[in-house]
Formats: structure tokens, C-alpha cells, sequence
């Protein structure tokens, strides 16, 4: 195993390069990822780099040479994003810019080739063949309507229209981490393409339960992806893309924290606690080119079961069990319509519509009182929107331009609600009922923009966000079973620059956030148990500034912080009668910093054809974790590097994250009159190894 890890090592110091050879090589590799960052997406009209929006994005040889295969693990690496990892995969929320949500719907998009993920228990999935991914920050409501308050995740798969060949990965690491993968891509003439991908992953896991001297967070999960296309004509594109995912974990390694500093123990509880989920996403694509219009349409359809157990009181006693069990089923259709001329004037129509279908099942077994609470959900929605955008060049004067946009959204949702209580006698109903509540809401958007001749660009822009209300699972007062809608205002001001003759793109961003009736997750009073409720008012404002390029040949290099104050302006907690006003948010890092380079040699030793030192630091803090802001996390910083050789079809590489060996925590909470937390996983080494013919 010690030889698997160091033979790249070892080939490389083995044999001596030749200075004209690396010279010659080098000279290939410069540009490489400024070429690859953007290509025009479903709903955007124009490159990224030339809209007025703060975007980041990350191809997929960057997330290869950082060794990324999770989405959780982008959280701090992209300004002002935050994705903490606890849990399971169940506990997946997002924040950007302090927006985000830890239950119920999530504040931040995710779609995956134009496919919308509705559900946070659904956005950890296995990261297989990412071509790139793109993040929007701010509100993208005009284009991609709910759950989109905070931004948008974009993640797009390779094309088998664009890439051929067969590609087999295999890594080890310590902690009994396995990832192997399989996948194929094959063109059949110049007018069809299929790729067929598996993947395979475990892990004993991290932590110890004392209770039980086994793993409290092993995990595995397998996932399948099927991705065809078809150009029966030149102006005419249909698609077909479906994924499955089964994933089976222990979870939530919570431990008691020390009542003064605050920092957790050890893990000791007496229940296995667990999550599983199968997750099914199908989705349909069509766009046709006519002349000076495309029409684009996406069809998806969406399936999720999962089940959770969960020690709710975290001790080696037994008091409480909470078990969950959730099927979604969602149906979506887009349709747009946009212009293709170069002329001055661009627009973009477009119409949304959708079906969600939730059954969740919430039982919480009180093993000091022979009793059992059983609560079910029946939670159907369904909604339809219509947007537009505009986009006038030149207007008034050169190079500037206004884009315009406005969207409708209309939302119809309901929930039957049944409530028993269970003994050895039998079941009891105890509460039953049937509510409706329907939203509808405009978000407008306006932006301006200046183009230099060196095509740097200057924006400013001013944009509505907006996320609905709903039902929650978990109530312990007639008037928390629901929770309000809430809308903000962004107001951003931003510049993007080329440098050394285009081989750096800088970019800086200001904003203002506004927001009213945020949705404040809280932990319940007289029961194990978290709802929503909403804030008066709160303000986020903060600034973003990226850096990323080959400032020399060989070298790719990338340096992105994130500043956000996020604090109350007006939230009062009548039940405690504690004014929490001035206050900063709970879960938003005050600070993110990213640090990355790339280093690749060609051709170093007559064994060697490439050889890529890559090493990528992030930071993150202060984060508090209650409204009080009694308890925060102070600021902590991740080492990742990763180093690779490849020789023709073959390629070996190193691997560690966590390097400094950093202690912190992942998550904090209360309940039962005691302070929880996960701690941040620990260091970790393994090795790859990659075939690609």
C-alpha cells in the first residue's frame, strides 16, 4: 500500500528532465482553463463572464486536481458560500451570502443538466463525470423562480457528443475510504452519442461511538447515470439523461460539549442511528435552433425515499427514537424561448410548471413512558410561472447596456395532517387537519452594465428575491403549524477585468441584502423538534472578490475571500421575551477565503508524461450558532494538496485533506437543556488511480 502511494514519487525523482523539453511542453498548457470556464447555459443569454451577476465557475479538470467528490466540499472554496458537512446526507442546506435554510425547502437552487432539485436531501449525491459547475450568488428568481433567494448551483455531466472514451477510477484512503468508478462514452457517427456511468463509495467512518465501540458515521452508497443525445438535424438537439443513487449511512455523530468551552466530546450513545435514501432523476431535453431564436424545453421527473433513525437524545440512556420516512415524487416542465442575433436588442421568454408530491411519516418513541407520537404528512404542491428578460446594447452610448427582466410565480399547497398517540392499548387519534395556502408573487430584476475595450466590464444591478412560506413538520403552538413568506432586496455593484494580457480574470463585487420575514429555524419548546418561524427583518451586506488565471505558463492559480455581516434588524422572541435585534445570523461565516494552484510539469522524466502538484487552502469564520451569539465557531482553515503523474493511459496520484489536522466544529445545537456538536472530520491520506482509453 506505502509503494501505491509513493510511486509517482519515486518515477520522478528516478529520472532527470530536460530543460528544453519542459520549455517546449509548457508552452501547451497556458490558457487551458480560462478557455474551458463558461460556455452558454439553458437559461443564461451571453457568456457568464460578460453578465451582470456575480458567478463563479469550476471546470471539471479543477475539480479533478482538487480531488473533489462531493458538493459539500465547494463550501468556503467559492466566495461567501457556505455548505457545512454534518450529519448525513438528509442535513444538506446551503447558504450564500448569509441566505440559506437548515429544514424544510432550501433558499439555494441546485440543477443538475437543467433539472431542478427541490429537495435538500437531495443535493449530496456522488460526484461522477462533472464537466462544471457554476454558482450564481444572489437572487435568481427572474430565471429560475423558488428556493433560488440566495443563488443557484449549477452542475452540468459530460457530453458523449463532445467526449469519447472509457474511463475506470479506483481510490483507497484511510478511515476505510473507498470510491471506485466506471464510465463510457461512445459517438455512433456524427449524430448520436451515449455514456453509461457507476459509481461505488464507503467509509467506516470517522468517529467512535463509545457506547457501542463501533463507527458512528460509516456509510455506502452506489450510484448509476445514463446520458444519450441525439442531432438528427443540425438545428434540432434531444437529450434523455437518468440517475439513480442509493445511498445507506450511519449518522449524526453528535457529542455532549463541555458546559465552559463549549467543545464537543465524545460520541455515546446506546441507538444505531441511520439515514437511507434511493434517489431517482430522469429528465428530458429538447432545443431547437431556428433563425435568430432558439427554443429550449426540459422535462424531469424526480423520486426520493428516504428513511431516518435517529437517537433523539443523544445519551446512553434510552429516552427518546425518532424514526422519518419521506417520498417525494416531482414532475417538472420548462419551456423558453430566447433570441440568437448579435444585434443590439436580446430577449427571453419562458413558462415553468410543476408537481410535488411529499408523504412523510414522523414517529418519536418515548421509552420512559411506554409511548409512542405518530404524525403523517400528506403535502401536495404545485405551481406555474412565466418570466421575460431584455437585454438592450449601446443604449444612449457605447457599451452600455440595461438588461430588464420580471417573473410571476403562483403556488398552490396543502397539507393533511393526522396525529396518534400509541401504547400497548392501541392507537389514539389526537389531532387531524386539512389547510391550504396559496402564494403568488412578481420579481422584478434591473441591471446595468459597461463593457471597456479591454473587455473589462463595470454592473450594478437591483434584484428581488423571494421564497414561500409553508407548513411545518414539527409544532408544539397552534399559530407555528405555518410559516410566512419571505422577500428581499439585493442591491450589488461590481467589476470584472482581465490582467496580463488576459491570462487573469479579477473580478469584485459589493452588495446590500434587505430582507423581510426571514425563516428562522429554531428547536422546539416543550418537544424534540425544529420548525420555522419568521424574523422582522434582517440586512446582509458584505464583498466577494475573485482571482483566477495562468499568471505563468504551467502555473493555474485561484484566490477567492468572501465577506458577509448578516444581522438582525428586527426580531423579537415573544415566547422567551429576548430581543435578538442586532444580533448576527446563526450559520453564516463571517469570513471565506480560498487559496489554489495547479502546477503542471510535462514530460519531467523519461517514465512521466505530466506530472500536476496541486494544494488549495480554505478558510472559514466566525460563525455563530444561535441567535444569541453566546456560541460561535472561530475561524479555521483546511489544507488539501493533491499530487499526480500520468504515462500514457495511466495515472497515479496522492492525496490529503485536512492536512493541518484542524479541530473544529462542524455544527452545533441545544437540546434537553444541553449543548451538541459534530466535530469537522479529521485528517486524511489516500491514492488513485486512473485509466482512461
Amino acid at each position: 500500500m506505502k509503494l501505491f502511494y509513493y510511486l509517482p514519487l519515486l518515477l520522478c525523482l528516478t529520472y532527470t528532465a530536460k530543460g528544453e523539453e519542459i520549455e517546449k511542453d509548457t508552452a501547451k498548457i497556458r490558457n487551458v482553463e480560462l478557455n474551458e470556464v463558461v460556455v452558454q447555459s439553458f437559461k443564461q443569454q451571453r457568456d457568464l463572464r460578460l453578465e451582470p451577476l456575480s458567478a463563479s465557475a469550476v471546470t471539471g479538470t479543477a475539480i479533478q486536481n482538487r480531488n473533489i467528490t462531493g458538493i459539500k466540499e465547494f463550501s468556503s472554496f467559492i466566495p461567501n458560500l457556505f455548505m457545512p458537512d454534518y450529519g448525513s446526507k438528509l442535513t444538506s442546506p446551503v447558504y450564500i451570502r448569509g441566505i440559506g435554510s437548515k429544514i424544510n425547502a432550501p433558499s439555494v437552487g441546485l440543477y443538475v443538466d437543467g433539472i431542478p432539485y427541490f429537495e435538500k436531501s437531495a443535493f449530496d449525491f456522488d460526484f461522477n463525470e462533472v464537466d462544471r459547475i457554476e454558482v450564481l450568488r444572489g437572487p435568481q428568481g427572474t430565471l429560475y423562480g423558488r428556493n433560488t433567494m440566495g443563488g443557484i448551483i449549477n452542475v452540468y455531466t459530460k457530453s458523449p457528443l463532445k467526449y469519447e472514451g472509457t474511463n475506470i477510477w479506483l481510490s483507497n484512503g484511510n478511515y476505510g475510504y473507498r470510491d471506485y468508478a466506471l464510465s463510457h462514452y461512445k459517438k455512433i457517427g456524427e449524430k448520436f452519442g451515449y455514456a453509461v456511468s457507476g459509481d461505488f463509495q464507503s467509509s467506516d467512518g470517522y468517529f467512535t461511538n463509545l457506547f457501542t465501540d463501533k463507527k458512528a458515521d460509516d456509510m455506502k452508497s452506489g450510484s448509476a447515470r445514463i446520458r444519450l443525445e441525439w442531432k438528427p438535424r443540425k438545428n434540432l438537439s434531444i437529450g434523455l439523461m437518468s440517475s439513480f443513487d442509493r445511498s445507506v449511512q450511519g449518522g449524526y455523530p453528535y457529542a455532549v460539549c463541555d458546559s465552559v468551552t463549549h467543545k464537543p466530546g465524545e460520541v455515546n450513545y446506546n441507538d444505531y442511528s441511520f439515514y437511507k435514501r434511493t434517489l431517482s432523476t430522469t429528465g428530458f431535453s429538447a432545443d431547437y435552433q431556428g433563425r435568430g431564436y432558439s427554443i429550449n424545453s426540459r422535462t424531469a421527473f424526480q423520486y426520493i425515499s428516504d428513511h431516518q433513525g435517529i437517537d433523539q437524545d443523544f445519551s446512553p440512556k434510552s429516552i427518546y427514537f425518532a424514526r422519518q420516512d419521506m417520498k417525494q415524487k416531482m414532475f417538472s416542465e420548462e419551456l423558453n424561448i430566447k433570441s440568437t442575433t448579435p444585434g443590439r436588442y436580446k430577449w427571453l421568454f419562458g413558462a415553468f410548471g410543476f408537481w410535488q408530491g411529499i408523504d412523510n411519516t414522523v414517529t418519536l418513541d418515548y421509552f420512559t413512558k411506554d409511548y409512542a407520537t405518530r404524525k403523517l404528512y400528506d403535502t401536495p404542491t404545485y405551481g406555474v410561472a412565466f418570466y421575460h428578460q431584455s437585454t438592450i446594447d449601446d443604449l444612449l452610448t457605447r457599451s452600455l447596456s440595461l438588461t430588464f427582466g420580471i417573473r410571476y410565480d403562483y403556488e398552490h399547497t396543502s397539507n393533511d395532517f393526522l396525529f396518534y398517540k400509541e401504547t400497548d392499548g392501541g392507537s389514539k387519534q389526537m389531532d387531524a387537519f386539512d389547510s391550504r395556502l396559496k402564494f403568488s408573487q412578481v420579481t422584478p430584476k434591473i441591471a446595468l452594465q459597461y463593457m471597456f475595450p479591454s473587455t473589462g466590464m463595470l454592473y450594478a444591478t437591483v434584484t428581488k428575491g423571494y421564497k414561500t412560506g409553508g407548513f411545518n413538520t414539527s409544532f408544539d403552538r397552534e399559530e407555528d403549524r405555518t410559516f410566512r413568506p419571505e422577500a428581499s432586496w439585493n442591491y450589488e455593484l461590481g467589476a470584472k477585468h482581465p490582467l496580463l494580457d488576459n491570462r487573469l480574470n479579477a473580478e469584485v463585487c459589493f452588495f446590500w441584502i434587505d430582507w423581510k420575514n426571514q425563516q428562522i429555524y429554531q428547536m422546539l419548546a416543550t418537544q424534540n423538534g425544529q420548525f420555522l418561524r419568521n424574523a422582522g427583518r434582517s440586512e446582509s451586506k458584505g464583498v466577494e472578490v475573485s482571482l483566477q488565471g495562468n499568471p505563468v505558463n504551467g502555473l493555474m492559480v485561484q484566490v477567492n475571500y468572501g465577506f458577509t455581516h448578516a444581522t438582525f434588524k428586527d426580531y423579537k422572541d415573544e415566547r422567551k421575551g429576548i430581543d435578538y435585534s442586532g444580533n448576527f445570523l446563526p450559520m453564516v461565516p463571517r469570513h471565506t477565503f480560498a487559496v489554489g494552484a495547479d502546477y503542471t510539469i510535462p514530460n519531467p522524466c523519461r517514465h512521466i508524461d505530466r506530472f500536476t502538484i496541486s494544494a488549495n487552502y480554505t478558510g472559514t469564520g466566525r460563525i455563530q450558532w444561535k441567535e444569541d451569539n453566546k456560541i460561535s465557531q472561530p475561524y479555521y482553515g483546511l489544507l488539501n494538496a493533491k499530487v499526480s503523474a500520468t504515462k500514457d493511459f495511466i495515472t497515479f496520484a496522492i492525496w490529503g485533506k485536512n492536512m493541518t489536522g484542524a479541530d473544529y466544529s462542524a455544527f452545533y445545537f441545544e437540546t434537553g437543556g444541553k449543548g451538541l456538536a459534530q466535530k469537522g472530520r479529521p485528517f486524511t491520506i489516500g491514492g488513485n488511480i486512473q485509466l482512461n482509453f
